[in-house]
């Protein structure tokens, strides 16, 4: 688990995966954890939009977090802290998470802003570390920050609607809508549209530490 740095340091160093979250208790100055590589690769092409519509688009990432209803942070929070894991199929096919869902970055492709719910990989594994104990955060919500199942194209893309798809939480298939599904801890989320996975993932393994 890594703890967080100095801003001044973290933005220095935002070329450098994150692999953990932080254990340290916030500090008075802002902090913000460093982006992935990922993110890294694409701080050049911070107004470029994705090619197939899944990957993450740094531009926006603030405007996101707040239509989410989740506000921009300088830093992780230590009131609550826990993790759940997604997967997502389109059509049987497998579709990566991506690493920083939930951070804001600047027109350089700097992170300066993280959300209580966020990715740092591409794991799959979701972060919730929030200031204030006791919140839900939804399925819908990462979704939201993440940019995509928007109901702006055809069925089974990136940005179809999202009554089109269905989602599992610990291998039993939910009822309600997708967008609905409280993120709880250790919790296996599937979410998929038109043939399930077979088998339907059911359980993750989290490192040591989550």
């Amino acid at each position: 688990m890594k703890k967080l740095l100095p801003l001044s340091v973290v933005l220095g160093a935002a070329c450098l995966s994150v692999s953990g979250c932080s254990t340290a208790a916030p500090t008075p100055s802002p902090t913000v954890p460093p982006a992935s590589a990922a993110a890294s690769a694409t701080s050049s092409a911070a107004a470029a939009a994705p090619t197939t519509g899944w990957e993450l688009n740094p531009k926006g990432g603030a405007e996101r977090i707040k239509a989410a209803g989740l506000a921009v942070l300088n830093e992780e929070g230590a009131a609550e802290h826990f993790h759940a894991h997604l997967d997502v199929f389109a059509d049987g096919k497998p579709v990566p998470v991506p690493a920083d869902i939930g951070f804001s970055f600047t027109a350089a492709g700097q992170p300066n802003g993280i959300s209580a719910l966020h990715t740092h990989d591409e794991t799959g594994i979701i972060h919730i570390e929030a200031p204030v104990a006791g919140a839900t955060y939804t399925l819908g919500q990462l979704l939201t920050e993440w940019g995509v199942l928007d109901g702006t194209d055809k069925p089974g893309t990136a940005h179809s609607a999202i009554s089109g798809w269905s989602v599992a939480v610990n291998g039993a298939k939910q009822a309600g809508p997708a967008q609905a599904v409280v993120l709880k801890a250790h919790d296996e989320v599937v979410l998929f549209h038109g043939t399930a996975p077979d088998p339907m993932p059911a359980t993750f393994t989290f490192p040591d530490g989550l």
